[in-house]
């Protein structure tokens, strides 16, 4: 199994969140692009119960779900031990086989896998791995925290406010005065935590924006509500860090009122359009405040940063950063690298690299 001039990387996908099937499909662009005569490709998948499995699945089987029940599938965990530097497989046959583990990409998104858990389950493991760390990754996966760091770094951001759970139990009247008062209608209601457009929604009037909080507390204990921009959306890819590079922004023709998760990984009903419909001069400020954001949060690696540009004054407003965003055939983020100049394997030996050499300054 472990070759000694590859470096043995593993790709991890699947996971707990709503964007379980996503993640399938995006880890399989990176097993398909990887280069088998530099690299040993293993492939773990986190089932939705959280169950650790390594597995030789295909593309095609990670894509559709049947990777789960493989007869090859193995039991196993990265272990946090430093000594073992990798991966813990317990066989069939009741043995236990130790692999060692150069990098590891988290080809995960949402919550559990994209928020800073899995980078700490790393961290403690002493082995490199593909994108941002674990206060990036926990802090752009929470809305108001990202919100409020946007603030105090000058980027600039639609008016917002934020309410536990508890604070909206005891005064949802009150919350309600607070949201109408300081951002009108119609507003977006969102979890803090949840990840990609899951449990969002527009609300025009109370009525409404009661049945949005409910929502939303479904999906974590914080809500979110941003005043709404009549805006365009458009979205930058950036990369590394020391310095970051980011590209200039291309944007989604959207099939919905707005952006909803399976316009964006089922339906493939919205178009991609590199660069944006903007001209010159916008579309490298929306590059720049991307690169001052990313920066602003402590990215590493790669994210993807998602704005507005507001119709009528040009407003550029950040919405949000995602920090693995997917690498399926329809998303954003490869195409504006290759648009750049940087195929997909290409651009996953640039993230190995960051990895290596983000491992490599950590300890001198």
């Amino acid at each position: 199994m472990q070759s000694e001039e590859k470096l043995c990387v593993v790709v991890l996908f699947g996971g707990m969140s709503s964007e379980h099937e996503v993640s399938c499909v995006s880890a399989g662009t990176f097993v398909d692009n990887l280069d088998p005569s530099r690299y040993e490709v293993l492939t773990v998948g986190i089932t939705k119960e959280g169950r650790w499995l390594y597995t030789e699945a295909t593309a095609a089987q990670m894509a559709d779900g049947s990777w789960e029940d493989l007869a090859g599938n193995m039991a196993c965990v990265i272990s946090p031990d430093r000594a073992d530097h990798g991966m813990i497989l317990f066989t069939p046959e009741g043995h236990v086989e130790k692999v060692h583990v150069d990098v590891v990409i988290p080809v995960l998104h949402g919550l559990w896998g994209e928020d800073g858990t899995v980078q700490g389950l790393l961290e403690l493991a002493g082995i490199p791995y593909v994108g941002c760390g674990v206060l990036a990754s926990a802090v752009c996966m929470d809305k108001a925290v990202a919100n409020a760091l946007f603030e105090a770094n000058g980027v600039p951001h639609t008016r917002w406010l934020a309410a536990d759970r508890w604070e909206i139990e005891s005064d949802l009247e009150g919350v309600c005065d607070g949201v109408e008062r300081k951002l009108g209608w119609p507003v977006f209601v969102k979890p803090a935590n949840a990840g990609s457009s899951v449990g969002i929604s527009k609300a025009h009037d109370r009525a409404e924006l009661k049945d949005a909080i409910r929502l939303a507390l479904e999906n974590d204990r914080k809500v979110v509500f941003e005043a709404f921009v009549d805006g365009q959306e458009v979205e930058c890819a950036v990369i590394g860090s020391d310095p970051a590079v980011a590209t200039r922004p291309g944007e989604i023709l959207a099939g919905a009122e707005f952006y909803t998760y399976d316009d964006k990984y089922k339906n493939g009903v919205s178009q991609t359009v590199i660069p944006a419909h903007l001209p010159e001069a916008k579309l490298d400020e929306v590059k720049t405040y991307a690169a001052m954001a990313y920066t602003a949060l402590n990215c590493e690696g790669l994210a993807r940063c998602d704005f507005f540009v507001e119709k009528g004054t040009g407003r550029v407003l950040i919405n949000e950063i995602n920090t693995f965003p997917g690498f399926t055939s329809i998303s954003m983020y490869p195409k504006l690298m290759e648009h750049e100049g940087l195929p997909v394997p290409q651009l996953i030996d640039r993230l190995i690299a960051l990895a290596l050499e983000r491992k490599e300054k950590q300890h001198g």
